[in-house]
Order: structure tokens, then sequence, then C-alpha cells
């Protein structure tokens, strides 16, 4: 009954305009800002991993790396596994083509919200937080809205996105090892009860862990499968740039469906303009509010560029796609197997398990510095957790359809409201930039303080004057 009830809901809407405002506004807003920051996610792209190694500026909040593996941590998911497969399966090989072009223009709306997001962060005792909902009190003095979004990104990460997650985890294990769904159900509670009662610092552990050797091991396999293959990798380069434009798929609508799916799923995965990643940027302690929205743009490519197209090579190498028998990891996992053998499935349900579960503890950290925009009172705090317990139950044992159905509305609805705020912020952020280069052209370490921009309001964590040149050596 309810999953019908929400077939009902979010079909519909689902897949009519609201979609194609997004598509709009993604695409035309993802131009503007890198043209207005002059190409910043290829004009400093190698200056990005300089950065996401770079010591924190004292003991209060994380590293830049810290923060970097928080968002990893919920965009390196089901989205990079099954979700390249869904849009394989319905767009075609096409869909792979426009992953790329969206990453490639989102790492500039990336860097956009995720150095606001740095502007104006607050203080939290020992560490920091922030993200849209902070920035629109701030900046705009629209808390209403904030609150809002704050709710939608609650609803999103905390509950709707979450359950994504563990019902990609709940279908492969079924699938894989015959595990019931309501048992990896009441493993996945138990498993995140720990983390998510545990706080922050243990949050940023578990990611620091998860993310770089999972996706280290996934990359691996996967250029082990590419070399496996070298003879065929022309003819899937041809392949994928042949549905994207091919006169056969313009004519019979293969090129919209390609291009829909390819930035739809792109979106869910990487994140970029959805305003989902800022809380994250928020909590590095970094010199420079532009630091850490060039690492955050950075994660971008990570996603996307790399292990995205790992997955959309395995798959298209495997030709599986052509049958439609299998869809989302069920595709994933076949596809592998045709690689390297049977195993490979139960490698594949090991990595989904720990990108699904690390994008669980992302997710809900995203909802929890929300929930506190919102009401800090604790007891907020407390239903809150207990919520996404319950969501992430449900995801295990919920129809997928329904599941991502609801994903891409909610994350619809969150993306239109951040794009509109940071395209009105969008001139804070442009001259944050100009002041770092400003200052890596004289060879200095970037330093900002409020007055670095002159009129600048609500940026706290950056009160004070640069009188002391030394300070930026």
């Amino acid at each position: 009954m309810v999953s019908a009830v929400l077939e009902w809901l979010v079909g519909p809407l689902n897949n009519f305009i609201w979609t194609y405002i997004l598509i709009a506004l993604l695409l035309v807003l993802g131009v503007y800002f890198t043209i207005r920051t002059n190409f910043v996610q290829i004009r400093l792209f190698g200056e990005m991993f300089r950065l996401i190694v770079e010591k924190k500026e004292s003991n209060d909040g994380v590293s830049p790396f810290q923060a970097f593996t928080i968002s990893a941590a919920s965009r390196v998911g089901t989205g990079n596994v099954a979700g390249v497969a869904l849009a394989i399966g319905i767009g075609g090989p096409g869909a792979v083509f426009w992953m790329w072009i969206i990453a490639i223009i989102g790492m500039a709306t990336a860097f956009v919200e995720s150095t606001l997001a740095q502007v104006y962060k607050v203080r939290d005792g020992d560490t920091f937080r922030g993200g849209p909902a902070y920035y629109i009190q701030k900046a705009l003095g629209k808390r209403k809205l904030g609150v809002v979004f704050a709710v939608l990104l609650t609803m999103s990460f905390g509950f709707v996105f979450n359950s994504v997650q563990s019902n990609t985890i709940s279908q492969s294990f079924v699938d894989v090892f015959g595990v019931p769904n309501w048992v990896v159900g009441i493993f996945l509670v138990i498993l995140t009860a720990f983390i998510v009662f545990g706080g922050v610092k243990r949050i940023v552990k578990v990611t620091q862990a998860i993310v770089p050797i999972m996706a280290t091991f996934y990359i691996i396999l996967a250029l082990f499968i590419v070399a496996i293959n070298i003879t065929q990798i022309p003819a899937m380069f041809f392949l994928i740039f042949e549905h994207a434009f091919g006169l056969k798929e313009f004519v019979g609508g293969g090129v919209g469906a390609a291009m829909m799916q390819g930035i739809r799923r792109g979106l869910f995965s990487n994140e970029a303009g959805m305003g989902s990643v800022p809380n994250a940027a928020a909590t590095a302690n970094v010199s420079h509010p532009a630091k850490q929205g060039l690492v955050q743009s950075l994660g971008v490519f990570f996603d996307t560029i790399i292990i995205c197209s790992a997955t959309a090579f395995i798959i298209l190498l495997g030709g599986l796609y052509e049958t439609g028998e299998q869809n989302g990891i069920l595709l994933t996992q076949a596809s592998m197997a045709v690689h390297v053998g049977s195993w490979a499935p139960y490698f594949v349900a090991i990595a989904i398990m720990f990108f699904a579960f690390s994008s669980i503890v992302g997710n809900y950290y995203y909802g929890e510095t929300n929930i506190e925009f919102i009401n800090a009172n604790k007891n907020w705090m407390v239903l809150y957790r207990i919520l996404v317990l319950g969501m992430v139950f449900f995801g295990a044992m919920a129809k997928v359809g329904v599941v991502w159905d609801m994903a891409d509305l909610f994350m619809g609805f969150m993306a239109i409201i951040n794009l509109v705020v940071i395209v009105l912020l969008g001139r804070v952020a442009f001259k944050v930039l100009q002041d770092f280069t400003a200052q890596r052209r004289q060879g200095l370490n970037p330093v900002f303080k409020a007055d670095s921009i002159p009129g600048l309001k609500g940026a706290e964590c950056w009160e004070g004057t640069l009188a002391d040149p030394d300070e930026r050596l």
C-alpha cells in the first residue's frame, strides 16, 4: 500500500517538468560559473591536488582531506555503481558522455557553493558547520527559506538517499549471498547506530578509513579489466560518442534519453549544485575559503570522471547492457563476472557495502548539521537519528523503483533552491577566487579575512584584518 502511494506521488512529477527545469539550470548555470570563474576547474586543476593534502590551520575543525572524505563518502555510493548501470541500461552508452559533461561543468558549480559554505560557516565548539541553509540566512537574511532548504536536505539525504543506499546493499546481498533483506536491514541499523551516536569525530574516522581504501581497490580492478580488454577500448569510446551524437540515435530519441539519464545519474552521483557537499566543505579548517572550494571541485572529478567511468567501462566492455535482463547493481555484478569470473559478484557486493554504508554515514551528517540549523535542541537530534535508522531499514525492504524516484524528486527541489541562491551570491565566490589567485601569483600562502572583500557581512569566522603581512607567509 505504501509503495503504491509513493509510486503515484513521485512517478508523474519525477518524469515531467521538474526534471527538465533542473537539467536546464544545471547546464546553463554550470556554464555561467565556468565562464565567470575563468574556467577554474581547468585553470587551477593542479592546485587542487596540492590543497587536498594541506594541513589544517589549528586543532579546530577537520583537515581539508577529512572534509573531502566526508563529502566523498556521500558521493561515492550507489550512484557510482547502480546509478551508472541504470543510466546505461535506460539511456545507452551515450549516457556516459553526458555524465562526463555534467561533471566537468559541475566542477565550477561545486567550487562556488563550497566556497560560499566556507565564507559563511559558523563555529560549533571546536568544530565548524555550515552549508546552503547557513549562507541563505547569513548572506540573504532569509531564515525561513534556509529552514525550507534544511528540511528538504534532511528529507533527501538523512531519509530518502539513505534508503537508496540501504536498498542497493540489500538487493546486492540478497542476490549474491541469499541473505534475507530484513536481516540486511537490521544489520545496517545496528552498524549505523554505532556510528551516528558517536558524533562527528567518529564519522570522520569511518569515512577517512573506508573511502580511500575501497576506491583504490575498485579503481585497480577496473584498470585490470580495461587492460585485459585493451584492444576493445577504441571501439568502446567510439560507441559512447556514437550514441551521444549519432544520427540514428537523434532520430529515434536516443540522444535525449542518453542526455537525460547521464545528467540525472551524474548529478545524483557527484552532487554538484545540489547543496549537499557544502555542508562537508564548511567543516574544514583552512586559511582561505577558496581552498576548500577547489578541494570539493576535485571531488566531482574524482567521483564521476574516475569512479563512475570505471563502472561504465566494466559494463560497456561486458556487453550485457544490450540484453535488458539486468539493471542497477545486478547489471554491474553480471558485467564484472564476464571479465573476471564467478567471484566478481562477491567483490561488488562487498564493495557496494562499503561504498553505500559510507554514504549512509556521510548523508546522516548532512542532515545532522541542518537539524542543528533548524533547532539545536538535543531531543530533535535524537528523534532525527531514530528516523534515520528507520529509513535505513525501510530502504532495505522497499521496492527499488520507488526509492530511486523519491531520490530524484527531493534532489530536484533541493537543487533548484540552491542553484538560484548561489547565482545570487556568486559574486562573493568570484571575489574570493580573485583574492586567492592574486595572493598565489605573489607566491604567498593565501589568507582570507572579512575585510578582503569590502562590504562583506555575515562572515563571522573570518573577522579581523590582514594588517600583518607576515600572516600570509
